[in-house]
């Protein structure tokens, strides 16, 4: 049972993936919404759809980068998180874990479905997508 009920207007969306893509989603989500929660600055998520991929917005505190899921279609089982491509996030995540995960240009990390999910070195990446608005404008005013 997730401690962040899934909007009944999303729900559709999840069960029309494949059992195993949806169960990784849904995990994935879970990890969006306890890293949003434990970071003060993030405030309450938007979870809505764009480019028909379920996507977490920090429209209130306006943190952070938006985040999208997915199934990868060429890949049976396996699904990404994809991340706004003209930021600096996924060569950041890159820098900081080369080995434990798997990445797609400058837009996503994959998850293919034999892969184990890093989770504390990918809430580390959630926070920082969380907070990316937030720790720029705080870099440039120090």
């Amino acid at each position: 049972m997730s401690n962040f009920p899934v909007p009944e207007k999303m729900q559709a969306v999840y069960d029309a993936y494949p059992e195993s893509v949806k169960d990784r989603l849904l995990f994935l989500r879970e990890l969006i919404y306890e890293t949003a929660l434990a970071n003060s600055v993030v405030g309450p998520l938007e979870e809505t759809l764009k480019w028909g991929q379920p996507s977490f917005l920090t429209s209130r505190s306006k943190s952070g980068t938006t985040i999208r899921l997915d199934q990868i279609k060429s890949s049976n089982g396996s699904c990404g998180l994809y991340f706004h491509c003209q930021t600096d996030l996924v060569d950041r995540f890159r820098a900081l874990y080369p080995e434990i995960m798997t990445y797609e240009g400058n837009r996503c990390i994959l998850f293919y479905a034999e892969d184990d999910i890093p989770v504390q070195a990918l809430k580390h990446c959630l926070a920082m997508a969380l907070t990316y608005h937030h720790d720029k404008k705080t870099n440039q005013s120090s």
